[in-house]
């Protein structure tokens, strides 16, 4: 929201207040000032002066010799090829060393053999345009008209108006009221203690009566009042300096009286108005209605947009005329040949507003003010300004009264006052008196110890937010430094928990953390070779994504990391390790959110990197987790991975993780040029099956009695397989088992592979005997022969 000091003074006498002082104790009152500047600050030494003289140029068919006044003892010759000027006219005269609009320095020089001390300035040359001086030319020089003050060597700037001072505010969400001239000054007066005046709007008898003119009807309780008003005889034009020096200091552009009419009450008193011309209301009705399905109206930027039954619109007896509290229709604009309007003062739900922005993709100045819920009592008041301004104007003659529909009331906030809480909550020691003259400052009645909050402040819901008034106001400087009571209990949930053991174990394996967007483009499952049939494309579809590459949201979390490592591959990075806890979305076939789930997703690449580097960065992960009882199994059937070089690991037939390498061909969708690694690993399942306890055991008594065994099994038999039955098969005494040792080659028959361990056994209670680890042993070797597993000889 962009504050101008000139229209600020109308309500708040701020002398003796410097722009700094302005910003900072705005701030600290809780309206946060994002910058300040003053108009034209870059033009320097740019003054009026008048034409007293003009000669064509001896060497130039197109040039002028002006002789100028600017104010000093002798007139200023200056050089110009503008061919819109006459003797007496007032110009901006740009002299030796000034600087124009964009930084441009202007010094003395000669055009074709002739000297110029100085520049005459068009509207650009001084950071404007035609909409601020509607009777300037835009290819000329800028003739100053009677708007302006023609002092001879005056600064240009004061002369033009092009000096105000405007302060940018950073408005929270909370505060509409504060998206308004009038909700500024009324914090500025409560912040330096300044009476406030603002003036109730007074409209003179006009003519006829509206009744007979314009009806009106709301069909739907999103619309909470509707007020219209109708002027005839509009003489359409554009409107004083004053209200486009302030329009333009808002950061709106000039248009018309009319048109300008509507935005200066809206950037006043914060309340959205239109006008529409009455020959395009059919039977001069207004009906506030939701749309019809496939109901179409072209908005004022000339775009023709869908309707839906959701979206509240204004229509006349045939058509939409409107998108209520969002952007008139085609033929809603006031025209040069207009004669009868319509004011339209009313208020929209602010939930409603926002959806229909959003749908259609058109966010105004309107609707970011509705759709932070208004309060329906604000209608008349902006309706009567904006009838005051066009008599104070001469825009149109005023038909008496107004049409008032009001659907909705909503009703005054009232609550307790309890000074004690108050200071109890805040840390202060203010009296009830005291409290109560700070909320009076900021209009809050107080009346036999209850608070009644103003119509326009729908922030005030619960005593913690009268609290918060007084607080500003007192000064959240003067609060006293406390320490903070009670106990904290804070901890760290389970779930949290086992995230810092995931991410400081990953860590420490030398695995880097990212962080994707959970967004992705729906072609990334073609990318990662998804069948067209897998449950993973049914993903759920964003209704306004910022484009096509962000418009579905990611049921897994595989194109992500794969995008990570080919753009660190393709930025010639020698090697990757990295890791992420991703949430992936999964529809439930309902209107209510997306299932979410975390996925552990491990991605990396690199010359010393293979299988089964990343399966120990696995393995590691289980072990710190406490996860044991799992097994490994080789995976073919996923497109996305090698068929030869993939695992699946899995917790009593749940799937646990799937380890491999990337599929060549996928690597060649994401210019990956070197073999590529990634792990997935389902965080539930991984919750449910961590140890929640550490048992200790104590030191051995005993001494251990180690084995080596060596077997030959098909390739394709997994080692934990073998690993599992040796365990079972020596019981408890098993205390580590290691492999040492695979062997494929000449000595072994084709298709086999010599797996070779070492065991060791310990009893808790005696020292073992060669006997029974020997029986132990005998025992393994008999059960892997039930597998088809035989010793090696």
């Amino acid at each position: 929201m962009n504050l101008s000091k000139k229209w600020l003074s109308d309500y708040v006498n701020l002398d003796g207040i410097t722009d700094k002082q302005f910003s900072d104790e705005m701030t600290l009152s809780g309206s946060k000032v994002e910058t300040f500047e003053t108009e034209g600050a870059e033009l320097e030494n740019i003054v009026v002066g008048k034409i007293l003289s003009l000669e064509k140029h001896p060497d130039s068919d197109h040039l002028w010799i002006c002789s100028v006044d600017v104010g000093q003892e002798s007139p200023l010759q200056i050089v110009t090829g503008a061919q819109n000027l006459k003797v007496g006219d007032f110009v901006p005269a740009a002299l030796n060393n000034s600087v124009v609009f964009g930084g441009k320095k202007i010094k003395n020089g000669k055009l074709r053999g002739v000297e110029s001390f100085g520049m005459l300035c068009s509207l650009g040359e001084l950071g404007l345009t035609q909409r601020d001086f509607p009777d300037a030319i835009e290819d000329g020089i800028f003739v100053l008209g009677d708007e302006c003050d023609h002092t001879l060597g005056m600064d240009i700037k004061e002369a033009i108006g092009l000096n105000d001072v405007v302060t940018e505010f950073e408005i929270t969400s909370n505060r509409s009221d504060c998206l308004s001239i009038t909700g500024l000054a009324r914090e500025a007066a409560a912040t330096f203690n300044r009476p406030l005046t603002i003036k109730e709007p007074v409209v003179k008898a006009g003519h006829g009566n509206v009744n007979d003119m314009l009806k009106v009807t709301i069909e739907d309780d999103r619309c909470y009042r509707y007020c219209g008003a109708v002027v005839e005889n509009v003489r359409v034009k554009p409107s004083p300096r004053w209200i486009r020096e302030r329009l333009r200091a808002c950061g709106v552009r000039p248009i018309n009286n009319i048109v300008d009419i509507t935005n200066y009450v809206m950037l006043e008193f914060g309340q959205p108005m239109h006008a529409f011309d009455i020959r395009y209301l059919d039977n001069s009705e207004v009906i506030v209605r939701a749309a019809k399905k496939g109901e179409k109206i072209t908005t004022l930027d000339d775009i023709e947009r869908e309707l839906d039954e959701t979206m509240l619109i204004i229509a006349d007896a045939n058509k939409p005329v409107a998108v209520a509290g969002v952007m008139g229709g085609e033929f809603s604009g006031i025209m040069d040949d207009t004669n009868t309007i319509v004011f339209e003062s009313a208020c929209f739900n602010g939930a409603s507003v926002r959806r229909t922005a959003k749908k259609l993709g058109l966010r105004t100045e309107a609707s970011s003010r509705y759709e932070k819920e208004l309060n329906p009592k604000g209608c008349v008041l902006s309706l009567m300004r904006a009838l005051e301004l066009v008599e104070m104007l001469d825009a149109g003659d005023v038909v008496n009264g107004y049409v008032d529909c009001s659907k909705v009331e909503k009703p005054d906030v009232q609550l307790k006052l309890d000074y004690k809480w108050i200071n109890n909550f805040i840390g202060i020691d203010l009296s009830e008196q005291e409290q109560i003259d700070i909320l009076k400052k900021i209009d809050f009645k107080v009346e036999n110890g209850v608070i009644t909050a103003p119509y326009f402040r729908n922030d005030i819901e619960h005593m913690a937010d009268i609290a918060e008034e007084v607080a500003r106001f007192y000064g959240y400087q003067n609060i006293p430094n406390k320490q903070l009571g009670g106990v904290a209990n804070g901890k760290l949930t389970d779930v949290q928990k086992l995230q810092r053991t995931v991410n400081e174990t990953l860590l420490g394996c030398g695995l880097t953390e990212i962080s994707t967007y959970s967004f992705i483009s729906p072609k990334a499952y073609d990318k990662i070779e998804l069948p067209k049939n897998s449950p993973l494309r049914e993903c759920v579809v964003i209704s306004n994504p910022l484009g096509e590459d962000t418009s579905v949201m990611r049921t897994t979390a595989v194109p992500t990391i794969l995008d990570v490592l080919s753009r660190n591959y393709n930025y010639r990075n020698q090697s990757a390790e990295l890791f992420e806890i991703a949430t992936t979305y999964k529809s439930n076939g309902t209107e209510e959110l997306p299932d979410e789930n975390q996925v552990i997703t491990i991605g990396m690449y690199g010359k010393d990197y293979d299988f089964f580097t990343i399966k120990g960065i696995v393995e590691e992960l289980l072990l710190k987790v406490g996860v044991k009882n799992y097994d490994i199994e080789a995976l073919k059937d996923n497109p996305t991975y090698h068929p030869g070089r993939t695992a699946i690991i899995t917790v009593d037939g749940k799937k646990l993780a799937t380890v491999g390498e990337i599929h060549p061909q996928v690597l060649e969708n994401y210019s990956i040029g070197v073999k590529a690694y990634v792990a997935e690993i389902d965080f539930d399942v991984l919750f449910e099956n961590r140890m929640t306890q550490l048992f200790y055991k104590p030191l051995p008594k005993f001494p251990a009695s180690t084995r080596d065994l060596a077997f030959v099994c098909d390739k394709s038999i997994p080692v934990l397989t073998l690993e599992k039955s040796i365990g079972e098969a020596v019981g408890k005494i098993l205390e580590q088992i290691s492999l040492f040792d695979v062997y494929e080659g000449s000595q072994i028959e084709d298709g086999k592979k010599s797996v070779a361990f070492s065991i060791r056994m310990r009893s808790a209670d005696k020292t073992l005997t060669d006997e029974e680890a020997d029986a132990a042993m005998k025992r393994a070797i008999k059960a892997l022969d039930k597998l088809g597993i035989s010793l090696r000889s």
